[in-house]
């Protein structure tokens, strides 16, 4: 049986066709491990940006206060964090030292006197805010981590019949994360306040 030219050129085409459909299923195998291989890339930077941003904010300390002994003092805490060292920087032009209480907490003493200086010759009953920069070290885990921001204490002045007028501090909030000593002149001139 010898087999005709057309049929031979038939089972030249049939092979031919059997080799084209052997390299598109290859060529569909790789594509389909390229995809796999590329979402599980993609899954896992996903996880690692989550878990490195989840890390970034149990890491941040933002800073809270409770008022205590009847506006006097303002506890400070770091929510998830224990605080180990706290110093506080009043703005110059007030003339006081910077302060590293043995608790974490901001005085109204501290500042009181010329406080009460810079508003006199005014209404007794005002309210406004005072910049100060909070320098904390806190345990991230077993890290030891500081950070130092500007914070705004919010304070109110009251008149009193006896011994003039009294200073209460009411809270305390986030100013500016990246704080510096420029920082809190800035704040200071802008919320300083007047007579």
């Amino acid at each position: 049986m010898s087999e005709s030219i057309e049929q031979r050129a038939r089972r030249r085409r049939w092979l031919t066709l059997a080799e084209v459909l052997a390299v598109a299923g290859v060529v569909i195998a790789g594509l389909t491990l390229w995809n796999n291989w590329s979402e599980r890339d993609v899954a896992q930077q996903e996880k690692a940006a989550a878990a490195a941003g989840e890390a970034r904010s149990r890491a941040r300390l933002s800073l809270a206060a409770t008022v205590g002994d009847g506006g006097d003092r303002l506890m400070l805490s770091g929510g998830d964090h224990e605080l180990a060292d706290v110093t506080v920087t009043l703005p110059r032009p007030l003339g006081v030292s910077p302060k590293r209480p043995a608790t974490p907490a901001v005085e109204a003493d501290w500042f009181r006197e010329p406080l009460l200086k810079l508003t006199d010759g005014g209404s007794d009953e005002r309210e406004g805010v005072l910049p100060v920069l909070i320098q904390a070290r806190y345990w991230d885990g077993e890290t030891a981590r500081t950070v130092t921001a500007v914070y705004d204490l919010i304070w109110r002045t009251k008149g009193r019949v006896l011994r003039g007028r009294s200073l209460r501090l009411e809270g305390m909030r986030l100013r500016d994360r990246r704080g510096t000593a420029a920082a809190l002149d800035a704040a200071w001139k802008r919320e300083k306040p007047q007579a």
